[in-house]
This record gives C-alpha cells, sequence and structure tokens, in this order.
C-alpha cells in the first residue's frame, strides 16, 4: 500500500508555480499588446469564419493600457489617403486608406441612391403595334442612360411647367414595312428634340384657331441646341446599341420619351452607377517557410493565383505572396490538415479597396466628387441644427 501511494505522488504533474499579480511585468503605456493590436486593425479569417469584424471606435477602450481610442481630427488628416489605383472613361478603382467602415458605406450609399441623373419618366404613346406591351417599353426607355450632364438641369415639380431647363425630349418613329424581315429597334433611334415636344394638347385641338401656335406638352421658350452647353455636345443615348422593341413586318412605334432630373432613391433608373462597391484590402501573411512539394501544392490550391514560386539556389523553392490583392477569401488555401498553421488570411480593417462603375452620365471620378459635396452638405446641415 505504502508503494502504491508513493508511485501515484511520483506520477502527479509539477504544480505550477504562482505569480503574484504585482510581480507580472508591466504593459508599455502608450502601446498595445501586439495580439490586440491585431485584433484592432485586423479581420482574421479561419476555416469556420471571420473573427474580430467589430470596429473598437469607443474612446476609453484601451484606457487600462494608456492608449487612448479618441478620433482626433490632426491624425485623421495625416494618415487618410485615397490612391487611385485604374480610371477609364466609365470605372475607377481606388484605395481609401485611413478611414472608418461607416464613411466609406456613406459614401457607396450616396452614390447609388442620392446623386441625380437624367432620364426618361414620361413616354407618350402614340402608337405601338409591337408584342411589346406600352408600360414595358416605357420601362425599358427609362433604363436607357443618357449621355448629359445632369448639373445643367433643374428638378421638377409637379406645378412647374415642362422647359428647356428640367426636361429633354427624345422621340422614336421606327416601323417595319410589310414586305421585310423583322428588324431590332435600338436605342440610336431615339432622337432628340431640342425645341421640345411636338405632341399636340389633346385638349387644345377643339380650342385652338388658325393664328395661334399649336401648344404642346412642353414650353420651351428656345432651342435647347442654341445654349452654349448643348451646342457642340448633342444629346444622345450613352450606349447606341441598346434593343428596344423586335418589330415583325407592318408592325409600328411612335412615341415621345420625356426625361426629368432625380435621384436613384425614387427609382434605380436615375442611379449613375451600375454598381459601387467595396471591400478591405486582403492581407495574406506565410506564418512559416513553405518549400518543395508543400510549395508547389500551396501555389495550385489558390484559384487566382496569389501565391508564386521563388528559386533560393541549389536547387530549393519556396512559396511566396505574390499577389495579395488579388485574394477574394476563398480560403482554399488552408483547408486540409496543417494549413490554417502555415497561412494565415487577413483583412485590414482602414483600408479599402473602392470600384465605381458609371452609366456614362458622368465620369466615375466626377460621380466621386459630387458624392464628397453631398457628404459635406449633409454634415454641414447637422452641425447647423446642434448648434
Amino acid at each position: 500500500m505504502g508503494s502504491r501511494k508513493k508511485g501515484s505522488e511520483n506520477n502527479q504533474e509539477p504544480k505550477t508555480p504562482k505569480i503574484p499579480v504585482w510581480d507580472l511585468p508591466d504593459v508599455p503605456k502608450g502601446e498595445l499588446p501586439p495580439h490586440i493590436q491585431l485584433q484592432r486593425t485586423r479581420v482574421l479569417c479561419t476555416l469556420d469564419a471571420p473573427t474580430h469584424t467589430e470596429s473598437i471606435r469607443y474612446s476609453g477602450a484601451y484606457a487600462a493600457m494608456g492608449v487612448d481610442n479618441s478620433l482626433r481630427l490632426e491624425e485623421f488628416r495625416n494618415n487618410f489617403k485615397v490612391e487611385v489605383i485604374k480610371l477609364t472613361e466609365d470605372e475607377m478603382e481606388f484605395d481609401m486608406i485611413g478611414i472608418d467602415p461607416a464613411l466609406a458605406n456613406a459614401f457607396r450609399r450616396i452614390l447609388i441612391s442620392e446623386l441625380p441623373t437624367m432620364a426618361i419618366e414620361k413616354v407618350l404613346i402614340a402608337n405601338n403595334t409591337s408584342v411589346i406591351q406600352d408600360e414595358v417599353l416605357a420601362h425599358r426607355l427609362g433604363l436607357v442612360p443618357l449621355q448629359v450632364d445632369p448639373r445643367l438641369f433643374s428638378y421638377i415639380s409637379e406645378n412647374d411647367e415642362h422647359n428647356e431647363k428640367n426636361t429633354i425630349v427624345f422621340k422614336l418613329d421606327v416601323r417595319c414595312e410589310r414586305d421585310s424581315s423583322r428588324i431590332s429597334v435600338k436605342s440610336e433611334e431615339l432622337k432628340w428634340l431640342p425645341n421640345g415636344s411636338e405632341f399636340p394638347l389633346s385638349s387644345e385641338k377643339s380650342t385652338m384657331d388658325s393664328t395661334s401656335k399649336e401648344k404642346t406638352y412642353t414650353s420651351f421658350s428656345c432651342s435647347q441646341d442654341s445654349l452654349p452647353e448643348f451646342s457642340k455636345k448633342p444629346i444622345v443615348p450613352k450606349y447606341d446599341d441598346i434593343t428596344l422593341a423586335r418589330l415583325g413586318p407592318g408592325q409600328a412605334i411612335e412615341l415621345e420619351a420625356h426625361a426629368v432630373k432625380g435621384m436613384g432613391k425614387t427609382h434605380a433608373k436615375w442611379s449613375p452607377v451600375a454598381t459601387a462597391w467595396y471591400r478591405m484590402l486582403p492581407e495574406v501573411v506565410l506564418l512559416q517557410e513553405i518549400e518543395g512539394q508543400e510549395a508547389e501544392e500551396l501555389v495550385s490550391k489558390c484559384p487566382v493565383k496569389v501565391f508564386d514560386i521563388e528559386d533560393i539556389g541549389k536547387g530549393r523553392k519556396r512559396a511566396t505572396v505574390a499577389r495579395p490583392r488579388s485574394c477574394t477569401l476563398c480560403r482554399e488555401c488552408i483547408r486540409g490538415d496543417g494549413w490554417e498553421k502555415r497561412v494565415a488570411l487577413r483583412r485590414v480593417k482602414d483600408h479599402f479597396i473602392f470600384t465605381i462603375e458609371s452609366t456614362g452620365a458622368l465620369p466615375p471620378e466626377v460621380l466621386f466628387t459630387e458624392a464628397v459635396k453631398i457628404l459635406e452638405d449633409k454634415c454641414e446641415r447637422v452641425i447647423t441644427e446642434l448648434s
């Protein structure tokens, strides 16, 4: 019995000595421990789900460590940057660095729903014998992007008359002859009427005499092509190959389309962007050296070719992170036994890759500038209300 007790005592694990709290090393004041700083600035993408996705903006969140987490205007000015990566006629990709997700999302929402454009709102159909119903045809016309600066026009209310400052009139008059084959009606058939509507008001037909001018659905005081902003740049659809309808032999379409100024929050046809979206900058880190066959396996696992092979001499090869910006966080590189301990996938919380695709009314760089102005106006209104 005595020997058994002695043996059991020898098999017990040694106890970890207790260290008094006052003997623990001090955390440097004004500096966060590395693991907390990582959680504060990065979204960690594990195999199961992303973690630490929240943005900690409470000023006293790290007060116990001597770190002031409050937002300072001077610090924001020094850290905030915008870097244009790609710019074409209708698309722009740029990085917004040092900004809160709420601000990035505010720009996205303004671009989609609060920047005004011109779009066809009223369609006067004189004749439509095609297979497309009147309301479907009117809806298709409303979605045709117009190449015109909306800043040159004013909004129209219910009590306002349609004039050269708030309305653009187009005419569509297409016929398919009986002895011909089916034809496609394209957006290039929309003809700009700078003098306004040509359709007479139905209520005016009976009261109009031979000497008075025929009254139409618009009241233009002058021709729009006489204005300096339109004299050298006529108003046309942005794309002339959009199919509006198909006409069979003997079918015809005759109508007028009136475009007015509006915003995307009223109807999507007034949205100036095909899409505006952002994503956090991907960060791919190799936690250990990956060489030989395992390096080739890692390169083959990634569908967007984030990794590459580097020759380090003497026939040895190792994996490197060549294109981290291309990472889509599909997590293929960390699937399988042990790979999550070799590769870390992260997102930088204050670095956003922003993409704007314009429908053509305004260039994408102008759209972003206008979005900044709208956000600035909103802030000024809030300050005025609070003061």
